[in-house]
């Protein structure tokens, strides 16, 4: 049986001013809940032309572009009105000539539309914009369509060896788990800058997609296409980075060839998508390339067949900000369909939540450690890590041109997206192990799970928070299973999440446990373990759901401002059978405090 099919089978003012006010009497026909105007990638000092709005389901907006553009039209009219007037406050003149206006660029695959305006806003005024168009209520959220780069720091020096894979208390011990698996039979997509032509990775690399839209970012003469080629991404005085090759030889660089550099997964295949461009990449493009690669479907690509969906996808890419509805609705899908989301955690030396998408949910979130098992300098930390890889002085392949592609070579990058494909492509050779099996591949919670089960502790200093360690490659690899299957379990069994899952304002979030091997209906007295933290749990409802859709709830926005809800509670579930996804639902009702699922557990 080929891999493939064991994947499938597995697997003027006053005249503005009147328009304005019109406008919003209009839309504040009805109470309605507020939308969410998400202004966490807003920054000072930063300018702003792009924004993503996403109108509610089956509102004239959504159904209609003749309804979508008076909404937009409206919202600039007001918005220029409340700036100029802004101005005239301070002093100064109105701008001549500049009356700002808003057009709608695509509608994503998410159903939310890239919109335009017609010049650079400044932090204050885009949140005005946000706002004027967020005052209509058929408006869900609206949010930057933010710029996030590529998570490297730049090191001319170049290392002998990869001390990655064999350093006894820093590396991830890949060189044993090759005695079990390589990675052979799944596909890792590298959303980054593209991939460059280089002999000691061509053999591994399967046909992705260029997602950016944006011409002047795309530096190739051309929008959206099928050739993912790197033409360089040099723009404001610095050079190419080839940041997407480099990224791509950690994963899968061919090995046992007599030259270069080895892989972590030299089995497994590359598929790589392009993101990133000159100055970085749109949260739009790559919020659509994550659903794509993933096998989603997006307007004008064609949609990629199950064997040709990626079981991985790493993101060595990030922006200020904490995690936005848009991204998270992505990675959301892309989970939904069996991929694990791996990611760097950023290279500010700061917490990872307040970066994207190191902030989503259900993303492995990986910190860089040094040869000296201690955190690098430049790592982003906190509770939000879940295991950390190496990422200091790793040497890839890469390509010499400064602008355009030169000679290939071999060269030392530092950062966070040096140690996000260390996990990219141990999560590869544990999943190829499952499929050498015959056992079906993990799903993306569980591969979080066995990853930080396996991990060990670094030897030297992180402060901040490294997650559950280092992730130890061989020892996940044994983990995934091959000796004498085991007896179902009998009498009681408790299964447990003690991944993080976070809990934002105004959003539901689930922490799923899969219950397999048993027989028959859960008991009457089934005892479910929450340990929730958050600043003011009187906002939380907490369900517990069966995995029929079944809701059992377990509290209803109780016990006021105190902080956590930690507990044990007696459910009778004797209704439900005990095989399924059961899942700790987590509804926040309330602005202004913020929690995450630290763990729960489920035992019957």
């Amino acid at each position: 049986m080929s891999n493939n099919t064991r994947k499938l089978r597995l697997r003027g003012i006053v005249a503005a001013t009147s328009l304005a006010l019109a406008a919003q009497a209009a839309f504040a026909a009805g109470a309605q809940p507020a939308p969410r105007v998400d202004l966490s990638a807003i920054a000072s000092g930063t300018q702003f032309d792009r924004f993503i709005v996403k109108y509610k389901a089956g509102t004239p907006e959504a159904t209609n572009p003749g309804e979508l553009n008076r909404s937009l039209q409206a919202a600039a009219v007001g918005a220029n009105q409340m700036v100029q007037a802004s101005r005239l406050q301070r002093g100064e003149r109105a701008a001549p000539g500049k009356s700002l206006g808003a057009s709608h660029v695509r509608r994503m695959s998410l159903g939310a539309d890239v919109v335009a305006t017609t010049h650079k806003l400044s932090a204050a005024e885009a949140e005005t914009m946000m706002r004027q168009i967020a005052a209509n209520p058929n408006v869900e959220y609206v949010q930057i369509d933010r710029v996030m780069t590529h998570m490297l720091t730049p090191n001319d020096t170049r290392y002998a060896e990869q001390w990655g894979y064999t350093d006894a208390d820093a590396g991830i011990r890949a060189n044993t788990a090759w005695d079990v698996a390589n990675g052979s039979g799944i596909i890792v997509a590298v959303l980054d800058t593209g991939y460059v032509a280089h002999s000691d990775l061509a053999a591994n690399i399967v046909a992705g997609y260029d997602f950016i839209t944006n011409a002047t970012t795309a530096g190739d003469g051309g929008g959206r296409d099928s050739d993912a080629s790197d033409p360089g991404d040099f723009s404001g005085g610095n050079p190419s980075s080839w940041h997407g090759t480099h990224v791509a030889g950690t994963i899968a660089a061919v090995t046992n060839n007599a030259k270069g550099v080895a892989g972590t997964a030299w089995g497994a295949k590359v598929m790589p998508v392009r993101v990133l461009g000159r100055g970085g990449g749109s949260t739009s493009d790559i919020a659509d390339a994550i659903i794509w690669s993933s096998g989603g479907a997006v307007s004008g690509v064609p949609t990629l067949s199950a064997a040709n969906a990626a079981d991985v996808i790493n993101m060595s890419l990030g922006g200020g900000g904490s995690c936005d509805a848009t991204t998270q609705a992505a990675i959301n899908s892309a989970v939904s369909r069996g991929t694990t989301v791996v990611v760097a955690a950023g290279n500010s030396n700061a917490n990872a939540s307040g970066f994207t998408p190191a902030s989503c949910n259900n993303v492995v979130n990986v910190a860089s450690v040094t040869s000296a098992s201690a955190r690098s300098s430049f790592s982003n930390f906190g509770t939000l890590i879940d295991v950390s890889a190496p990422g200091s002085g790793i040497l890839s392949t890469l390509n010499a041109g400064t602008a355009g592609p030169g000679a290939e070579s071999y060269a030392s990058y530092n950062g966070t997206s040096m140690a996000s494909p260390h996990v990219a492509g141990a999560v590869a050779l544990v999943q190829s192990r499952r499929l050498a099996l015959g056992l079906a591949m993990y799903t993306p919670a569980q591969v979080e799970a066995q990853l930080k089960s396996t991990a060990y502790a670094l030897a030297g200093a992180c402060s901040g928070g490294c997650g559950a360690g280092i992730i130890n490659a061989r020892a996940l690899v044994d983990a995934a299973g091959g000796g004498s299957t085991p007896p179902p379990p009998t009498g009681t069994t408790t299964y447990s999440n003690t991944a993080d899952y976070q809990i934002r304002d105004n959003v539901t979030v689930d922490s799923p446990i899969t219950v397999s091997g048993r027989s028959g209906n859960a008991p009457s007295n089934a005892s479910v373990a929450v340990n929730i933290v958050h600043t003011y749990r009187g906002d939380l409802r907490v369900d517990l759901v069966a995995p029929d859709g079944s809701l059992y709830n377990i509290s209803n926005r109780a016990g006021g401002s105190a902080d956590n809800l930690v507990g044990t509670y007696t459910i009778n579930l004797s209704t439900e059978a005990l095989n399924g996804t059961w899942k700790l639902r987590v509804n926040d009702n309330a602005a202004g405090d913020v929690g995450y699922i630290n763990s729960w557990s489920i035992r019957f």
